[in-house]
């Protein structure tokens, strides 16, 4: 695992898509539509368990002002996800 300096990362949008970087690679992403289904989340195995995730989530609830609701198939590693985030998803 790498530790994240936020300060180095940037985030973009495009339609239905938020993207974490910094200056070599993608951190991770999180495809969506506007009712607060989640298409798609990734976050480079390097750069795990470092919030990316959570963020990612909480910026498509701030966006789509919706219960977020994860399309299935959901991985493991998802429903590990989701249970930690259960609360306030």
């Amino acid at each position: 695992m790498v530790k994240l300096d936020i300060s180095l990362c940037t985030l973009k949008e495009t339609d239905g898509v938020f993207i974490y970087k910094n200056r070599n690679t993608t951190l991770g992403f999180i495809r969506f539509n506007n009712i607060g289904e989640i298409e798609y989340i990734f976050v480079n195995p390097l750069f795990r368990k470092q919030g990316i995730a959570k963020n990612l989530l909480k910026l498509v609830k701030d966006k789509t002002g919706k219960k977020l609701i994860l399309q299935k198939p959901i991985s493991p590693l998802g429903a590990k996800l989701l249970k930690s985030v259960e609360n306030w998803i």
